[in-house]
């Protein structure tokens, strides 16, 4: 077990960030571009996205020259690519036992332990490679994925413009650095980078030209912020019961789109705040774009926006929202909000006594007044240069928050199963009834505990006989966790992610969320509950 679990940020962190945040300057300036060769056949593979046969040829290269550290990250990125995490691995780690002082190979290391799920162990990584060679570009990427996870946004922005500055060139880098731009000037180097083959899947560039698209369109547009107009006061928003064939199937909110009542399911796998077309039409949302398909086998969304959304006691203005393309499938609901939207907000999920609470965040140290806060209706901080441009606080009242992992709207926290392993899992906010299930991969189950099978009314699954959690200190043991695959969710997140923790282990607790700074602390209070 682990005992430093919720210790993400602590001395060596402070090490890494002491050898690297005051010597950037002089490094930006005494560190070389890096010279790239020509493209092998196996590099024109990989930038062709045929990762099958760039792994090939890189493997053949490679019986001619074991030595050279680009061709066994060219090997290594082509595996990843196709999800072959061990065999990746295990490259890396013979390549690093015949050159243990590799800052590339390191480096590398570093890759594969943030995708196997041990970002713990990255910080580390990082030194031992900037020690070696503190110009290494990819060493800045990496440790810019590192602080981004742990919402030192700031720092990683810092890293991605050296990294860039030591490497224009390198794909990966190149994208990144395109996303820390204002839409003025990432609108045209999106366009120069999608204009010739750089390594990605057809999904990735799919998403990236609809991304591009939209941003173009929005730079016609005069800016949406969702902005608060009523007064900034803490709220209760009670939950309201989503009801399917007279039996509750869900927990929601009420929420008034431009006046005209909506209810919406907590959860949404996107994040942000999502309507159906008919919730949309009745509330007189107005279009901005055409119906895509931003997610192959997903329904068409478009981009429409609300002059006034009012949630609870408060009102916000000027709302941009996300609409799917089609009737709701239930009679009860007319889409689903994530609690993402609240980003601006110190949440608190009162599942118990179900009702969500929002506050104000505490104000930055250099802030004279704390910034009116707006609401995430459209999960996309690249949109708005100025969202998570500052690092972590942890404000003094909050010292006994634990310190989470978060990528775009999902809230990542490693937890401790049956006193053994730690493995990271997703919180799961759709509360479906009865409580939203917690879920975890088989192999993960059955590494853990007894695992059977069970017929649940849709075929046979997997299930786990008996599972301890223990995160953000507290312990909850589960019975009967249902076990399924998450390699798509892994693949996304470039992540390992051993499953979600759901409603029904949360279902008694109380969860304060800071989603600005990647906070969360958990209370439990015998005795406390909703009554009907």
């Amino acid at each position: 077990m682990r005992p430093d679990v919720h210790c993400f940020t602590g001395g060596s962190l402070v090490l890494i960030a002491l050898l690297l945040v005051p010597t950037c300057s002089t490094h930006a300036a005494t560190c070389s571009v890096v010279k790239h060769n020509p493209p092998t056949q196996a590099d024109k593979a990989f930038l062709a996205a045929d990762y099958a046969k760039a792994e090939s040829l890189y493997q053949a290269d490679l019986a001619k020259d074991s030595d050279d550290p680009e061709l066994v990250a060219g090997l290594v990125h082509a595996m990843l690519h196709q999800q072959k995490v061990n065999d990746a691995a295990d490259a890396v780690g013979s390549a690093i036992e015949v050159a243990p002082n590799s800052a590339a190979l390191l480096t590398l290391n570093g890759e594969i332990q943030l995708r196997q799920g041990q970002p713990w162990d990255v910080e580390q990584t990082v030194l031992k490679s900037y020690k070696i060679d503190p110009c290494n570009p990819r060493t800045r990427l990496l440790f810019a994925r590192f602080l981004q996870i742990n919402s030192r946004y700031a720092t990683a922005r810092q890293q991605i413009t050296l990294a860039h500055q030591f490497d224009p060139e390198d794909a990966e880098i190149r994208l990144a650095w395109i996303l820390t731009l204002p839409a003025d000037q990432r609108i045209p180097e999106l366009e120069s980078y999608l204009s010739a083959p750089a390594g990605d899947d057809q999904a990735t560039i799919h998403q990236l030209h609809t991304e591009l698209d939209r941003w173009k369109k929005q730079a016609a547009e005069p800016a949406r912020a969702c902005r608060l107009v009523s007064p900034m006061a803490p709220a209760d928003i009670p939950f309201v019961n989503l009801i399917a064939r007279e039996h509750p199937r869900a927990f929601g909110l009420q929420v008034a789109l431009n006046g005209s009542a909506t209810r919406l399911q907590i959860g949404s796998v996107q994040g942000g705040l999502v309507v159906y077309r008919s919730a949309a039409d009745r509330a007189g949302l107005k279009r901005l774009s055409q119906p895509e398909t931003v997610i192959p086998g997903a329904k068409p969304t478009y981009a429409a926006y609300a002059d006034s959304i009012k949630i609870g006691s408060f009102e916000f203005q000027n709302c941009p929202v996300t609409v799917i393309d089609s009737g709701s499938p239930d009679d009860d609901g007319d889409g689903m909000i994530g609690l993402d939207v609240f980003s601006d907000f110190l949440v608190t999920l009162d599942y118990p006594m179900h009702k969500v609470q929002l506050a104000q965040l505490p104000g930055r140290p250099a802030e004279s007044a704390p910034p009116l806060p707006s609401l995430k209706t459209i999960t996309a901080v690249a949109d708005d240069p100025t969202a998570n441009q500052y690092d972590r606080i942890i404000a003094p009242d909050m010292k006994d928050y634990s310190q989470i992992y978060r990528m775009g709207s999902n809230l990542i926290v490693p937890a401790v199963l049956n006193n053994a392993k730690v493995k990271l899992f997703t919180l799961d906010f759709s509360l479906d009834l009865p409580a939203g299930h917690t879920t975890i991969s088989p192999g993960v189950a059955m590494d853990v505990t007894k695992v059977h099978e069970e017929d649940k009314g849709w075929g046979k699954m997997i299930v786990a006989d008996e599972i301890t959690y223990n995160f953000a200190h507290m312990s909850q043991k589960v019975n009967g966790v249902l076990a399924t695959s998450t390699s798509v969710l892994s693949a996304s997140l470039g992540m390992d992610i051993a499953g979600s923790i759901g409603a029904n282990t949360f279902q008694f607790l109380i969860m304060h969320i800071d989603y600005r700074d990647g906070l969360l602390k958990c209370e439990y209070i015998p005795n406390r509950g909703y009554k009907f």
